[in-house]
């Protein structure tokens, strides 16, 4: 299968997935689980998930799948060969209290490297895509980055976990980085978050994610120009494309300089304010 054919596919799955979506919360009968003790989850996860699954196997049989409700299973990550990373629904928690950056996420890597992605968001009637080496699109509009050069007028994105425990380090950053720059957004959708990095609308992206978080959205905001990268480096066994810790990706000309910001805040490094 040609990449851009199976892109094709990608979007009808994903629009699908959001149609689901979008009944599900005109509908509002779903109900609300935990998981890991914090993290909300509702059955209309699970459902597109399986959908998207179904749809998946019969257009490639047989291809790994890395999904954030039903194949989890991260060892897949070290693998050779095809591999599809899949989010349902990115921002469950937006979902279920009604606001509009809710997402769903598809990509597909080859031998580690993202080759195609989808972030469809049904409420905000943006579908974001991406092919390796080939550009990105928003509405089949070609996008590209904001061309900030200065920190102090850039708009930056961020979120934190749902464990409470692990914030106190990333409130450092974030006291670091709002006095830097121009403001700050956390939308609750990192796929999102990466595709307004690609089409203008923020100036910067930092978080730890989840592959299927990020993996379409990251694409996306490379080959629309964005620099993509890690504050630290990558652990051997695992590809860079799909490594989501210390996440950083913004316009080319503060990556640098919002990347030694954010070093400083790990390292305790006192923030200058005015």
């Amino acid at each position: 299968m040609e990449l851009a054919e199976r892109l094709q596919h990608m979007v009808r799955i994903a629009r699908r997935a959001g149609d689901m979506i979008v009944e599900a919360r005109q509908q509002q009968n779903f109900s609300h689980q935990y998981k890991g003790g914090d993290e909300l989850v509702t059955e209309v996860d699970v459902a597109v998930d399986q959908m998207i699954a179904d749809e998946l196997e019969a257009l490639a049989p047989g291809e790994a799948r890395l999904t954030e409700e039903l194949t989890p299973d991260r060892s897949q990550l070290e693998r050779p060969g095809a591999l599809w990373i899949v989010d349902p629904i990115d921002g469950t928690v937006n979902f279920a209290y009604g606001h509009a950056h809710v997402a769903v996420s598809i990509a597909w890597a080859h031998d580690g490297e993202l080759q195609a992605g989808v972030v469809h968001a049904p409420f905000l009637g943006e579908t974001f895509t991406a092919l390796r080496g080939e550009g990105a699109w928003l509405n089949q509009q070609s996008i590209s980055t904001s061309p900030a050069e200065k920190l102090e007028r850039s708009l930056v994105a961020t979120g934190f976990p749902y464990a409470r425990d692990k914030r106190a380090p990333l409130i450092r950053r974030l006291n670091h980085v709002v006095h830097a720059c121009r403001d700050i957004r956390r939308n609750g959708s990192a796929a999102l978050d990466l595709c307004h990095v690609a089409c203008g609308q923020l100036d910067a992206y930092y978080e730890s994610v989840s592959p299927w978080d990020f993996a379409a959205g990251l694409l996306i905001a490379r080959e629309a120009g964005a620099r993509t990268g890690h504050l630290y480096p990558c652990p051997d066994n695992l590809p860079a494309d799909l490594y989501g810790e210390n996440l950083l990706v913004s316009a080319v000309g503060i990556h640098a300089t919002l990347g030694n910001l954010l070093r400083d805040a790990d390292a305790g490094k006192r923030v200058e304010t005015d």
